[in-house]
Order: structure tokens, then C-alpha cells, then sequence
């Protein structure tokens, strides 16, 4: 009898150790949730294209793809082709536009792996652009040398991110410096990529589309 609970005891503490952490329950982790950010362990590689209107004629277009689990990047640009590694002791200067991308990309998953940066909250705040009743999410990356942990490569800016009531955002403001003046894009139609969602288009305040995501898989 002794044996047998014993074992039943071992195997209650595997199940346990293998179960996911409790993430916090703050309203950026409910944002990350609400991407799927709990799933994102089951994924090998993140693939999109990363397109900009820099004019009226003129679009810039750059290919990624993230190989997670052997932290490496594949880029394609306007200038040359090549994979590094992100764990290299030096990186080349395409890795931060790699950051700046990713973040249009995913945001809502960066608010889990950051953690240079405070917090505050304004409920009942009409977006920007649309004017939709929100939850005002106000992100600070802390001051710090670049590419601290957690500060990438502009510490010191600082989003305004609008919440719906599925905590998932509607618009956001990029305000450089946490400056008092910002420029604000909407994230909309988001997609189901495997087991995240991604939103692909970014639209200004005129109404065209700035930035905007193709090609995206999820593997």
C-alpha cells in the first residue's frame, strides 16, 4: 500500500512539474493571452513579410522568418540576403529593423517577454483614430543603454495601446522619447496563424494602410 502511494504521489508532482506557470494577471499579460501568447510554445518559426508605404508610389517590403527554437533569423531586403544568429556575440545592423518589425508583428507577446518597462491603465478612452470607447494601456520602456534586457533598441519610448473588451488592441500610438505627441495606426484585421493571432494591417489616420503584414506562416 505504501508503494502505491508512493507512486501515485510521483506522478501527481510529474503532472505538476510539467504543467504551464500561472501568468500574471495584469492587463498586458491579458493582452499577450488574448494573442495566444500561452500557446506560443508550440511554435518553431514565424515567416511574414513586412511591408511599409514610405510614399504614395514607393513601398518598402522586407522577409523574415524567425527560427525560434534555434534562435536564428532568415532575412531578405531591398539590399541583401543572409540568416544570422541571435545568440552571436555581434549582430548586424538589419537586427534592428528584425526589432522594429516585430513589434508591429507582435506586440501584444512583447508585453510578456519585456520587462523593462512600467505600466498605467485609463478606462473609457476613445481611441484616436475611430473614436471607440477603450481601456487606454500606456507602456514606458525604462531609460537604459540599448538593447539591454527587455529595452531593445530604443529604451525610453513609450505606446499607447487601446483595449477592447477582449483585450485585444484596437489602435496604438508611438510616441519616441515618451514624448507628449505621438502618431497613432489602427491594428486590424488579425488573422489565426496555428495556435496565435496575428493582426496584419496597420491603417493611419488619413485612412490608407502604413504597414501591413503577407505571407505569414506559423509553423
Amino acid at each position: 500500500m505504501k508503494k502505491y502511494l508512493f507512486f501515485l504521489l510521483t506522478l501527481v508532482l510529474a503532472n505538476a512539474c510539467q504543467q504551464k506557470p500561472e501568468l500574471p494577471d495584469t492587463l498586458p499579460f491579458r493582452v499577450a493571452k488574448a494573442y495566444g501568447f500561452e500557446n506560443f510554445d508550440q511554435i518553431k518559426s514565424i515567416a511574414y513579410t513586412w511591408n511599409v508605404q514610405r510614399d504614395s508610389v514607393n513601398v518598402v517590403s522586407r522577409d523574415w522568418k524567425w527560427n525560434i527554437k534555434d534562435s536564428t533569423v532568415y532575412y531578405s531586403g531591398p539590399d541583401t540576403t543572409f540568416t544570422y544568429s541571435l545568440t552571436a556575440d555581434s549582430l548586424p545592423k538589419q537586427d534592428g529593423a528584425f526589432i522594429n518589425d516585430k513589434y508591429w508583428a507582435m506586440m501584444p507577446f512583447q508585453l510578456a517577454w519585456d520587462s523593462g518597462y512600467t505600466h498605467e491603465i485609463s478606462e473609457n478612452v476613445p481611441s484616436p483614430i475611430k473614436g471607440t470607447n477603450s481601456t487606454k494601456l500606456t507602456i514606458v520602456y525604462n531609460s537604459g543603454e540599448p538593447k539591454a534586457p527587455g529595452m531593445g533598441y530604443t529604451p525610453g519610448d513609450a505606446y499607447d495601446l487601446y483595449i477592447d473588451e477582449n483585450n485585444m488592441i484596437l489602435e496604438w500610438t508611438f510616441r519616441r522619447g515618451n514624448g507628449a505627441e505621438g502618431r497613432t495606426w489602427t491594428w486590424e484585421n488579425v488573422g489565426q496563424f496555428g495556435p496565435i493571432k496575428l493582426a496584419q494591417d496597420h491603417m493611419g489616420q488619413d485612412g490608407n494602410r502604413f504597414i501591413w503584414l503577407t505571407n505569414v506562416k506559423v509553423e
